[in-house]
């Protein structure tokens, strides 16, 4: 094999690396954990800034409402590439 050939293959397994982690951090707890607490933590901040009553506990509304749509997006993903390949394309 040239040093070419193999160059060129070696940038190929490590783009297919990075591209396999980076997937793996999308759908990852630990991001979705991470979104969370930053988005209840700012929610909470602004919240409180604004005078609402019990700041925190209504910071959980858009936690929840991204931790849901965590969970439904895969779900649909699936119908939504079914569909495409049925269409043919």
């Amino acid at each position: 094999m040239s040093d070419e050939l193999a160059r060129c293959l070696r940038q190929i397994e490590e783009r297919n690396t990075r591209v396999e982690m980076d997937k793996a951090w999308e759908t990852s707890w630990t991001r979705r954990g991470s979104i969370a607490l930053i988005t209840w933590v700012v929610a909470g901040v602004v919240m409180t800034l604004l005078g609402a009553d019990r700041p925190w506990l209504g910071a959980l509304v858009p936690v929840c409402g991204f931790v849901l749509s965590t969970l439904s997006l895969p779900v649909l993903k699936k119908t939504w590439v079914r569909r495409r390949k049925s269409a043919g394309v």
